[in-house]
């Protein structure tokens, strides 16, 4: 039965957060200080007490008890030598000693109020007093000066026998004041005593609630943290089958579980991304060789298919020279069709291979004075551009790190487009624009040609994809792809401005100094040998 008491009991307790615990823990302290100051405040207010009333009252009483007996010893004294002689100077020592009776009655009074017991001694003494006066002290005190009292012989005994029950009144008024202050000083020592003791045991409880919190902290908070986080730090060091065991309060237990359940999740997560990983290698494996394919056909492209190319193009040229004008119009007609196929077909080679070649053959980067490479481009464009009567305009151009061969080709895919893609009624007018933003450089080149519609604005940077015919605008469609490569590739991104609507303002943007990136060299051996051209 007890057992089965104890279980639910321990059970409520281990739902018990730290917070919970603190609670009680602070509450049971202050219970415990506040019984024990409460205690302590009594015996320290009891203490004044009997301290208060031993110096205040028992010990003055005593000392005005004492000096009103030696007051009525001096009436005594007086009246006596006056009785036996008639001497006036002994009058004065009897009067004086009744003035100081009774102030130091007075006295008496007020600190012996509440105390039935001594203001009854103290009414025993002034009434013999007052009986030794009637009878002995006045009747002395008004006989003439000069001779002596006849009084004094006739109650010598009676006078006697009256001072002596005033005595004895006052002797016993005496001892009981000096039993009460003894028995305070009794009392104060023993409530001295009592406050050391306490004082001593609050100290003691003290140490020992100190004690009883830094152990159920360390026992309830800082042991269940550090093996919180030992076994947190060995999954943090790779160790993910660590298991996280739940210890301390309801809260610690709590943030153990979902610490655990953090990382058995994580393990779950980890056993994805290596399977994703075993699959994204795969498909790396598989694109490598798909690339080292890619490789092989630009090289078979680039090469084995120029020599017959050239063979069919100078061929059907020389049937042009030879037999143009003898054959009829069909012939010519058709000798014109072979010689321009094969020309575009070669043209469409060559610009397939330089397309290919971004980012894998021209990867010397180095510091680049774009101002040079553009008029190295409007050099090789002169004859177009003065054909044209085009106008081409640029802002002053920084210096970058990049490749020479592939900005030139940025240049002219750019230049050339802005030329070739003019308005049959007005000159092409083409500017070049540079700003830095931040990190990045941003060009702009802007031409007042015939433009691109909005909805064209990705359309024209995907290779071969053309919004005009053959007959109408010359090209293959690849120049537009080929510069969104190159620049790509320099770690900038490029765009049509939409909002732009006088012709074409093509935006795009290089880094300062871009990240390097693999060569040749660095590319798989199938690759490098599909790269390389045959001796």
């Amino acid at each position: 039965m007890t057992g089965d008491r104890g279980q639910p009991r321990a059970r409520r307790l281990s739902t018990w957060t730290t917070r919970r615990w603190l609670r009680v823990g602070v509450a049971a302290s202050l219970v415990v200080l506040t019984l024990l100051g409460t205690t302590g405040a009594w015996v320290l207010g009891r203490t004044s007490s009997i301290s208060d009333d031993l110096v205040d009252v028992r010990s003055p009483a005593l000392s005005t008890a004492l000096r009103l007996e030696s007051a009525v010893l001096n009436q005594e004294t007086g009246i006596r030598g006056y009785g036996l002689t008639g001497t006036p100077d002994f009058i004065t020592p009897y009067r004086q000693g009744l003035a100081e009776q009774e102030a130091d009655v007075t006295r008496l009074v007020e600190l012996l109020r509440g105390d039935d017991a001594a203001l009854k001694d103290l009414g025993t003494v002034r009434e013999r007093l007052e009986r030794w006066r009637e009878r002995i002290a006045q009747p002395i005190a008004a006989s003439p000066p000069g001779t002596p009292s006849p009084l004094v012989a006739e109650r010598a005994v009676e006078g006697k026998s009256a001072f002596d029950e005033v005595r004895a009144a006052m002797t016993a008024q005496q001892d009981r004041l000096r039993e009460e202050r003894a028995r305070a000083r009794e009392d104060l020592l023993a409530t001295l005593t009592l406050r050391n003791w306490l004082f001593a045991a609050i100290a003691l409880v003290i140490v020992l609630l100190a004690a009883l919190v830094f152990e159920g902290l360390r026992r309830g908070i800082n042991m269940p943290l550090e093996q919180l986080g030992a076994q947190a730090r060995a999954v943090a060091d790779g160790d993910f089958e660590h298991p996280i065991t739940p210890s301390g309060p309801a809260d610690l237990r709590r943030l153990s579980g979902e610490i655990d359940f953090m990382r058995r999740r994580l393990v779950r997560e980890l056993a994805f991304v290596e399977a994703a990983r075993l699959r994204l290698d795969a498909q790396a494996a598989d694109l490598q060789r798909s690339n080292a394919e890619l490789e092989q056909f630009a090289y078979v492209a680039s090469h084995d298919l120029q020599e017959p190319l050239r063979k069919v193009s100078s061929f059907t040229q020389l049937l042009q020279r030879r037999y143009g004008g003898q054959l009829d119009a069909k012939a010519d007609q058709y000798i014109d069709f072979a010689v321009d196929g094969a020309n575009r077909m070669q043209t469409l080679i060559n610009d397939l291979l330089a397309f290919s070649r971004v980012g894998r053959v021209h990867t010397t980067n180095q510091s680049v004075d774009l101002d040079k490479t553009l008029e190295g481009t409007l050099s090789a464009l002169s004859v177009a551009i003065e054909e044209s009567g085009a106008q081409v305009t640029h802002d002053p151009l920084p210096t970058l790190v990049a490749d020479p061969t592939q900005m030139g080709m940025v240049w002219q895919n750019l230049i050339a487009n802005g030329v070739k893609f003019r308005r049959p009624d007005e000159p092409p007018r083409i500017h070049v624009a540079a700003a830095q933003e931040g990190d990045l450089w941003r060009f702009t080149v802007t031409d007042n040609g015939i433009g691109i519609a909005p909805e064209y604005a990705d359309k024209v940077f995907v290779i071969f994809q053309r919004l005009h015919t053959k007959d109408v605008y010359s090209g293959n469609g690849i120049g537009l792809a080929m510069v969104k490569k190159i620049v790509e590739f320099h770690g900038g991104t490029v765009a049509i401005d939409p909002d732009y609507r006088d012709g074409a303002r093509i935006s795009f943007t290089l880094a300062p100094a871009p990240a390097e990136r693999p060569g040749p060299d660095a590319l798989p051996e199938a690759v490098r040998a599909g790269a390389e051209p045959r001796p």
